[in-house]
């Protein structure tokens, strides 16, 4: 019975034994060697492997130190913390701000102040709205309009700034660089020329796009009815009067003897 008891405990404790070296069990990842900034071109140097647990999955994590060599960082990253995929550019994509342009978009620059700027709490990773203020061509009398030309588009820089303050300190800026298609580029380079920029902060969450939304008029903002075009009246055509044909004339000879006599009717 003893002999047993002990084989019981002994199976038990081996059981524990084996569950904790599963838990103590590690891989390596690669993280940064040092503190690392924004947009530089990771070397071998940069880098190094440090051990984590095989039963916490880290998504986008790396092994292999050559994985990560030759790409630029689009996030800065603290010494000891893993590098993941989407800290990384594409391989040969440049360096600084350039590396933070997907393929096929732009980086397009605008120039700001600390109005438009949202009293300088707009930070790289913000999502603006774009409006406009100008007078359409051809309607001088109508006064300015406001129009939202643009909707949730990222920015990628306040000033020389690409990434945001840890503490959240706003800061005046003089140019926001957009991240942008290449004809919502055209648009806003158009509507700087035009008028005036206002960017509207959105909410982090918010990425809905209004295709509704019209433009503000003067006389929306005053309270004042816009006129309503005049009703078209119809106009009455005077055609001129024709005079009536005469009647025919009939002429008749009447001879009486040596009398001859001429009837018309």
């Amino acid at each position: 019975m003893a002999a047993l008891l002990s084989g019981v405990i002994a199976y038990f404790f081996n059981k524990k034994w084996r569950a904790n070296a599963a838990q103590r069990a590690v891989v390596q990842v690669v993280a940064a060697a040092t503190d690392l900034p924004v947009g530089m071109t990771l070397a071998a140097k940069d880098i190094t492997t440090i051990e984590w647990p095989s039963n916490v999955p880290l998504a986008g994590s790396f092994n292999k130190l050559d994985d990560v060599v030759g790409h630029p960082l689009l996030y800065s990253v603290g010494a000891k913390e893993p590098i993941l995929k989407r800290d990384l550019a594409v391989e040969g994509s440049g360096i600084g701000l350039s590396a933070k342009i997907p393929s096929g978009m732009r980086a397009t620059a605008v120039r700001s102040n600390e109005i438009v700027g949202v009293a300088g709490f707009l930070y790289p990773g913000s999502h603006v709205d774009v409006m406009t203020t100008y007078t359409p061509p051809g309607t001088t009398n109508t006064g300015p309009v406001t129009q939202t030309v643009l909707q949730d588009v990222e920015v990628l820089t306040a000033g020389q700034t690409i990434e945001p303050d840890p503490q959240g300190k706003p800061q005046t800026v003089d140019v926001v660089t957009l991240l942008l298609g290449p004809e919502d580029s055209q648009k806003l380079q158009l509507a700087s020329t035009q008028g005036t920029i206002q960017f509207v902060l959105r909410s982090g969450v918010d990425t809905e796009k209004n295709a509704q939304l019209r433009a503000t008029r003067l006389d929306q903002l005053s309270g004042i009815e816009k006129p309503a075009a005049p009703a078209q009246t119809a106009k009455r055509v005077v055609r001129p009067r024709v005079a009536s044909p005469a009647p025919p004339l009939y002429v008749l000879e009447v001879i009486q003897g040596t009398q001859r006599k001429i009837e018309k009717f």
